[in-house]
């Protein structure tokens, strides 16, 4: 498969008159997105200084105007900049000034959070309707390596990154994912997830425009708005990340919550748990793959796949030592099923021959070092593999834990506590041990089953595949977890609360596993 651009998919849809997007009761054929994009093409290049970088910031939820804007920009040679309105103050304006944008669009309820802010002179516009103007299509001619959005990571561990996405790092995927499943002008992809961050576009919109689908936008995901969209839009396709999928899956169910048009659900880090219970119940297949919005590696899942594993890697990826650099002994396992060599066959994801679809961060050439070394794509994410190839998630690098002189990953421990039925989120992570190294500690959130500290040590005491270095020192019972507007939990956060959080903590004293209340605080308010 060749390499197609953002524009020639949308030339490819010029002249298409079925429904290309749809949003709440409106809809507009795919030839008249074309146009709209055109005329606001227009717009753009008579607007744009061309001594800048023709960047454009977007404030907005997932609107029919964000998609003719992406659009214009692939026309126009400009750079779409995905800001998320969930960041405030200095924070958001650090985004706006990294990213170099000659001016921001945003809905007028985002508006406010621009007052006041320190933006260097760049100005703020309202992000207007759907243009009603016919241009003549005059599109700026463009390559796959050609730069067409600026989209942000998560910032889990630190500012966001602004992350080079090229026509191809957008179109491909899309091209990619259609053919793969097999998606055509008769299916519908519903967009949730929002359209400032990768899996909105790459493994959404993309998807859809590639396909000459429809695309059902939501202005934001909801899980009880999830099956009344399906139905009302006839959606066939899905993306997500993890969290949202379990969101749905908590809903009450109904009878006839397997009477729809869904198909395929694709998306990543989804427990396996709720990828079971989410096909069960809607009556589709889910896919989950591992992805970021650096891409870089990949993976290739079959039928034979084990639960929660990530699938075989491709070619060019390899788990490598984090200090010799050198691949990774496959992983040992005990009679109990317990990792028995981790300091040796847990080692860091890279791709061996390069950058990958990697294209870059924007102004931030120390962290394309650290991402490209000795030739090597370096995730920064964690894993190990069993004798037959198949790789298991063992946390981010940041993650590592140091608990009395070994290294842990934090994907193995979560997956283990996420088993207990009142257990509905996880999320594990280092406290400073008072003497060296870490405590294990883990924020847990209980769903409507009991459990008490003695109930949660028992259940503990009954996983044979849990370490004994892998015990949480500390539980934390949380309403929910901290998390960005991409659902990542914010883990640096709670570290850095520690035992002072407002909430209830279990402590394990001495070797046995066995908790006891540490403290108690009314969190009630």
């Amino acid at each position: 498969m060749g390499v197609p651009t953002v524009t020639e998919l949308l030339l490819a849809r010029a002249d298409d008159e079925r429904p290309g997007l749809r949003f709440e009761d409106e809809t507009y054929t795919w030839a008249e997105h074309v146009r709209a994009s055109a005329c606001r093409a227009t717009d753009l290049r008579a607007t744009l200084d061309r001594d800048k970088p023709p960047h454009i910031g977007i404030l907005a939820d997932n609107v029919p105007a964000f998609s003719v804007l992406l659009g214009a920009c692939a026309f126009a040679g400009a750079v779409l900049v995905g800001l998320n309105p969930t960041r405030r103050g200095e924070a958001l304006a650090r985004d706006i000034r990294l990213a170099d944008c000659q001016f921001v669009v945003t809905e007028r309820k985002y508006r406010p959070l621009l007052a006041g802010l320190d933006l260097g002179g760049i100005s703020v516009r309202d992000l207007e309707s759907w243009p009603s103007a016919d241009t003549p299509l005059d599109p700026v001619p463009a390559s796959a390596d050609d730069l067409l959005m600026l989209i942000f990571t998560s910032g889990t561990s630190g500012d966001p990154k602004a992350v080079r996405c090229t026509h191809g790092k957008i179109a491909f995927p899309g091209a990619m994912l259609a053919q793969r499943f097999g998606l055509s002008t008769t299916d519908t992809v519903y967009v949730t997830m929002p359209m400032f961050h990768s899996n909105a576009i790459m493994a959404g919109w993309a998807v859809g425009l590639a396909a000459g689908a429809g695309i059902a936008l939501r202005r934001r995901f909801s899980a009880s708005g999830f099956l009344p969209d399906v139905r009302k839009f006839g959606a066939t396709y899905a993306s997500y990340v993890g969290k949202p999928l379990s969101y749905v899956v908590a809903t009450p169910p109904r009878p006839d919550d397997a009477d729809n048009p869904l198909r395929l659900v694709y998306g990543n880090e989804g427990a396996s748990a709720d990828l079971a219970a989410f096909e069960n119940r809607f009556g589709c297949k889910v896919v989950d793959a591992f992805g970021s919005t650096e891409g870089g590696v990949g993976f290739a899942r079959t039928d034979d796949t084990p639960a929660g594993s990530l699938g075989r890697p491709a070619e060019d990826v390899a788990i490598v030592h984090l200090h010799t650099g050198r691949p990774c002994p496959p992983a040992a396992f005990d009679a109990d099923g317990r990792l028995t060599n981790a300091g040796d066959a847990v080692g860091e994801l890279v791709n061996t021959t390069g950058a990958g679809w990697f294209a870059g961060y924007y102004r931030d050439p120390g962290a394309d070092a650290e991402r490209l070394r000795g030739g090597r794509f370096h995730t920064g994410d964690l894993a190990y593999a069993d004798a037959a190839g198949f790789c298991f998630f063992a946390g981010r690098l940041g993650d590592w834990l140091r608990v009395d002189g070994e290294n842990l990953g934090t994907a193995p421990i979560e997956r283990i506590l996420l088993r207990h039925p009142a257990i509905t989120d996880a999320a594990v992570y280092a406290v400073p041990d008072p003497v060296t190294g870490d405590q294990v500690m883990a924020a847990i959130v209980l769903g409507d089953t009991p459990l008490d500290p003695a109930g949660f040590g028992r259940f503990l005491a009954g996983q044979p595949d849990l370490g004994p270095k892998q015990v949480p020192r500390y539980v934390r019972t949380v309403r929910e977890l901290p998390r960005t507007s991409t659902f990542k939990v914010v883990k640096r956060q709670l570290s850095a609360e520690g035992l002072t959080g407002p909430d209830v903590i279990w402590e394990r004293a001495g070797r046995d596993i066995a908790y006891t209340t540490m403290s108690t605080v009314d969190n009630s308010v």
